[in-house]
């Protein structure tokens, strides 16, 4: 009890100390660390060689604090051995911040360290600040922090790296700004904690909170702290007094154990009475026994002599040996009634158990020398054991097509937010956020269990897809393979953000591939009309089309890509034609709009050195207008065919091309063309579109529009005449200042 009394009584002369009034360690006192499990003769020189590596890139620079900067780099290689990790990661450690720094290289770090050193220290490698334009901070902190976790998901090593530097930089806080102190502690909290808590290191975790709450709640940290104080100081001694009851039941009973006093930590305190509306006497477990014995046996041997000798509170007994947490913690909880009334919770479990208790993941895959150790097998147990990781691997790794603040929605629902703990029949733990129905569960097991779910049993009782889960539920997904997957309702029936998200990933390919069958139909079409006002029929157009020339001329693999690209306006049937030189049966058919012969004095555009008589023709590919670069085409018996300059219609035809002008003076006329305009879906926007065209005395001639549901916009195609460049360049910024237009650009057909 004294020396939980001091630890508290230091918590505010620690700031005011060289290195936080932490302990400040040597390079010898890590050495010697290590040394304990670390005995192979080129891990201990890999490391000398990045200690004398760093202390020589590093000399010269300084912390915020004063400190030289090789002291942060030995804290947080002292921190990684005290989890007992491997070289490669205490080396990375070491180097973690050289990259950044120093004028070394990823390159340099592969040469002279190894690949595996160069992969951690790349991911460790601080981000560099993100430009603000066009971001707002919460969306620039949300991709600060994506990039965090995505570096993260790549190697667990990578994680507990981050964790011990992270601590050390919170550890000494108080040299920065004010400003930088909020913010970092405020990123501690919403970040490094919950991985700290997720992968089970209580040690870093608890630490990493009550420093950050230190700086954000000051005044509710010290109230807490005070509060704690009264109570050691007034049932101190009762808890001592319980504690020797309790090691006297079970010397007598001959049972291997350790028994010691616990302390709960500040910020567990801050979130029962802040978050959870508590009071302080109101929680049960701020003071606390631990016993620690031999098996699994001892432990309830000795839960069974204490709640036969003390009254056990009711509902206040959680069996986490029996069910382990999602990040392997296990212990015996109880409360009981002490002989003076007060209550305290006491926590039974084995040495095996508190060393996971307390530094999670690193207890478990601590460094084995020999042929064991395998980097990549230990990253795969740790996916498999943690079933969340792997949703966390998986999630980082598919999240390109995602916002940053998706993403980190994503991650902190399903993730951190998790408090709903349901089996698997075999008996699988999954945790899941409160609210989450089994079509939850079923994309936590797997993307596939999720599309192809038709139905779910929970305990043992058919229930539908919506039911709410309860901790302690057994689910059992039943599958089908024809199931035609998930639909739009499906979106209302899943909670977790993760799932939602594979359902609409689920539709939009569906939907793409459902617009990929109507493009290649209307392409088709489009096809089948202009080639039949040549004579051609269907069957003989796509012979036509499927030889080598026009698929290769045109880059596309198959007859379908033409069709598709087609249907997309690119290229128009057309230009198919001129390309195999097939000419139209009868043009009096054309629309006058899009036809415009020369031969008289009325002609917009001149070919030198052409007599008259020469047929000239406006592309309705491109619709140019006078002001527009312009060239002439020249057909296989249909005169010249005038395109603007940059159509691309007009690719690999150079050899067939002529300069074309127009002429000075045209006169008073206007000219079609036809323009496309990308908008946000709305009520009422064609409506707009035509006001806006009609107040500018703009003849329109054609509007229609494409909707696309799966992000709520629409393509707008629209028909106008203008009698130059000029005129149309105003008319589109006009059309831009329509509310919920952003883009306008001429059409190609």
């Amino acid at each position: 009890m004294e020396q939980i009394n001091n630890e508290i009584a230091s918590q505010n002369e620690k700031a005011l100390k060289p290195n936080g009034g932490y302990k400040m360690h040597t390079y010898q006192e890590v050495k010697a660390n290590f040394l304990t499990y670390i005995h192979n003769d080129s891990s201990i020189a890999l490391i000398e060689k990045a200690y004398a590596f760093v202390e020589k890139k590093h000399s010269g620079i300084f912390r915020k604090s004063g400190e030289p900067y090789i002291h942060h780099l030995i804290e947080v290689a002292y921190i990684l051995t005290t989890l007992q990790c491997g070289p490669i990661t205490i080396t990375s450690g070491l180097l973690h911040d050289v990259v950044e720094d120093t004028d070394t290289t990823i390159e340099d770090i592969k040469n002279m360290f190894g690949d595996e050193c160069a992969n951690i220290v790349d991911a460790l490698t601080k981000i560099q600040r993100l430009k603000l334009s066009h971001r707002t901070q919460e969306e620039f902190e949300a991709e600060d922090r994506r990039k965090i976790f995505l570096g993260m998901a790549k190697d667990i090593r990578v994680i507990l790296i981050k964790l011990a530097d992270r601590l050390h930089n919170m550890r000494t806080i108080e040299a920065l700004k004010p400003d930088r102190q909020q913010a970092l502690a405020k990123e501690t909290l919403d970040v490094f904690a919950p991985i700290a808590h997720r992968i089970g290191v209580y040690k870093i975790e608890s630490e990493l909170e009550d420093l950050s709450l230190k700086i954000q709640e000051p005044e509710k940290y010290n109230e807490i702290l005070s509060l704690l104080n009264n109570k050691i100081k007034n049932r101190g001694k009762a808890l001592e007094a319980l504690k020797k009851k309790i090691a006297d039941i079970i010397l007598k009973n001959d049972i291997p154990f350790e028994i010691e006093s616990r302390v709960k930590s500040i910020y567990s305190i801050y979130k029962k009475m802040y978050l959870k509306g508590r009071s302080f006497d109101e929680i049960y477990d701020v003071l606390a026994l631990r016993v620690i014995t031999k098996t699994e046996i001892n432990c309830y041997e000795i839960l069974g002599l204490i709640h036969a000798q003390f009254k056990p509170i009711p509902g206040r007994f959680k069996d986490y040996i029996a069910v382990p947490k999602p990040n392997m913690y296990q212990s015996l909880h109880t409360s009981i009634v002490a002989g003076d009334g007060n209550i305290f919770e006491i926590q039974i479990r084995t040495k095996e158990m508190d060393e996971v208790a307390e530094i999670g993941i690193a207890a478990h895959w601590r460094y084995k020398e020999g042929e064991k150790y395998n980097p990549k097998r230990e990253q795969q147990e740790i996916e498999e054991k943690l079933h969340w990781f792997r949703d966390f691997v998986s999630m980082s790794s598919e999240s390109n097509d995602e916002t940053a603040q998706e993403y980190m929605k994503h991650l902190s629902k399903d993730i951190f937010e998790a408090n709903v703990y349901v089996f698997t029949p075999k008996g699988r733990v999954i945790d899941l956020p409160a609210g989450s129905t089994p079509l939850d569960f079923a994309y936590r097991i797997h993307t596939k269990v999720g599309e192809q779910a038709v139905g779910a049993m929970v305990n043992n009782m058919l229930v539908p897809l919506n039911t709410i889960l309860k901790t302690g539920d057994v689910v059992d997904i039943k599958t089908s393979k024809t199931s035609p997957g998930p639909n739009e309702g499906w979106l209302n029936i899943a909670k977790t953000n993760t799932a939602k998200a594979h359902i609409k990933k689920f539709l939009i390919k569906k939907n793409n591939e459902l617009l990929k069958d109507e493009k290649i139909l209307r392409g088709k079409q489009a096809c089948v009309d202009f080639f039949k006002e040549r004579g051609i029929d269907e069957k003989e157009m796509e012979n036509l089309l499927s030889t080598e020339n026009i698929l290769k001329n045109y880059h596309f693999a198959n007859l379908e890509e033409l069709y598709i690209g087609v249907s997309n306006h690119n290229p128009n049937p057309v230009a198919f034609c001129d390309f195999l030189g097939i000419k139209k049966k009868d043009n009096s058919n054309l629309p006058l709009s899009k036809k415009i012969n020369i031969d008289n004095d009325n002609c917009p555009v001149t070919v030198k050195g052409a007599g008259n008589g020469l047929k000239i023709t406006l592309g309705n590919c491109c619709t140019p207008i006078p002001g527009d670069t312009i060239v002439g085409y020249v057909t296989k018996g249909m005169g010249i065919t005038v395109h603007r300059a940059n159509c691309p219609n007009l690719k690999n035809s150079k050899n067939r091309l002529i300069d074309v002008q127009w002429k000075e003076n045209l006169g008073i006329a206007d000219y079609p063309v036809d323009i496309q305009l990308e908008c946000n879906d709305r009520p009422n926007l064609l409506a707009d579109i035509l006001s806006t065209l009609s107040s500018n005395k703009i003849k329109v001639t054609e509007l229609n529009a494409r909707v696309h549901p799966e992000n709520l916009t629409c393509t707008v195609f629209c028909q106008i005449y203008v009698p130059d460049l000029n005129t149309l360049n105003k008319i589109f910024q006009t059309l831009k200042n329509v509310h919920d237009i952003f883009e306008v650009k001429r059409r190609i057909h």
